[in-house]
């Protein structure tokens, strides 16, 4: 089960209290006070763990505590501290104060260790308060009591790509021919319900993670749909893939300003982050109308048809490409606009090598 956002109180260990007691022992008179102290409360931690990518172990805990230190003992023995108690999360989880909303941590890498809640100390034995006035003390201190926080954990994944489209343009199929992912895949809309990620390999030793979230639709950024929930997973790529559906009942040019009006509306960084759009489901387009189609977008988002057979688009098909070469890149544009099938494979390992580009572009 996908779960990517919790909320829970943590309360780290009490300190055992001290001991209050005398030395006893043969031939020893008055052996004075020997009361140890008591054990330190267990801390409370979090940790990144490589090994999970969910908060589902967290769903339905209200409380996570940690155990109290032990009680101290006869003969100035110390009472037992606390073991500390370590909650594991995964890479891209915020932890957020639910009573501040301020966000007291952004957990990225792994092996990254904070304490969320530290122990309360254990209070002094009766040993510590005898003098020479008070040679039989019998008073000793009681413990700390732990830390109480509510917590709320968020997740975000970390990819190098986000692809932002409607419901069924073909998102799911491109993630899983492209990489090892695999999502659900089926002909109607919103039929991915939880984020995946994937490794997308270019070349024997490169690669990168994209990451497919459900469909977008207007008004997703006031709540509508399945988009608001997830668009939280796409906050930490740099790059995004606006994908549109030529076969879609939707005006092209509508699809493409509603995604970039809705990401804008979530996140202005976000809506500034370098993109490409890729043209989907060419394969159900007239052959003879498609080139048009696609010449009259290009055009129509104020760009020009490029010449070059760059990262082996195919010939017979019109696109569009920055030229990085003689001129820097603009990142209010798209990289590339260039027209796809998920289905018969039509440009998308040409899609990979231009995605891998545009990544390392001013890296």
């Amino acid at each position: 089960m996908f779960i990517d956002s919790v909320k829970f109180t943590v309360i780290s260990g009490k300190g055992g209290p001290g001991c209050s007691s005398f030395r006893t022992e043969k031939f020893v008179v008055k052996g004075g006070p020997d009361g140890g102290d008591g054990g330190k409360g267990g801390n409370i931690y979090l940790e990144v763990d490589n090994n999970t990518d969910t908060l589902s172990w967290y769903k339905g805990r209200r409380t996570l505590r940690a155990e109290n230190g032990k009680p101290g003992m006869t003969s100035r023995m110390t009472g037992k501290s606390a073991p500390d108690l370590i909650l594991r999360v995964p890479p891209g989880t915020q932890v957020i104060d639910d009573d501040t909303q301020e966000v007291l941590w952004d957990l990225i890498d792994e092996g990254t260790k904070v304490i969320l809640s530290e122990g309360g100390k254990g209070g002094m034995g009766n040993y510590h308060f005898k003098n020479s006035r008070n040679q039989a003390p019998t008073y000793f201190q009681p413990g700390l009591p732990g830390m109480e926080k509510n917590i709320r954990l968020e997740l975000k994944l970390i990819a190098d790509v986000g692809l932002v489209g409607y419901p069924n343009v073909g998102k799911s199929t491109l993630i899983s021919v492209s990489s090892n992912a695999a999502p659900q895949i089926a002909n109607y809309e919103f039929t991915t319900l939880t984020p995946k990620l994937g490794v997308v390999n270019v070349g024997e030793y490169t690669s990168f993670v994209m990451a497919d979230i459900p469909g977008i639709i207007e008004g997703a950024s006031d709540g509508r749909g399945l988009g608001l929930e997830f668009l939280r997973h796409i906050e930490r790529t740099q790059t995004l893939l606006y994908m549109v559906d030529m076969a879609n009942y939707r005006e092209m040019l509508d699809q493409y300003e509603v995604l970039r009006e809705e990401v804008a509306k979530f996140s202005s960084e976000l809506g500034k982050r370098k993109f490409a759009i890729a043209l989907t489901k060419i394969d159900a387009i007239n052959p003879e109308e498609l080139n048009t189609k696609i010449e009259d977008f290009i055009k129509g988002i104020g760009l020009e048809l490029s010449n070059e057979n760059a990262f082996g688009f195919e010939k017979d098909k019109v696109y569009h490409l920055q030229d990085t070469v003689c001129n820097k890149f603009d990142q209010s544009k798209p990289f590339f606009v260039l027209p796809m099938s998920s289905v018969t494979k039509q440009n998308t390992k040409s899609v990979r090598f231009a995605l891998y580009d545009l990544i390392n572009i001013d890296k």
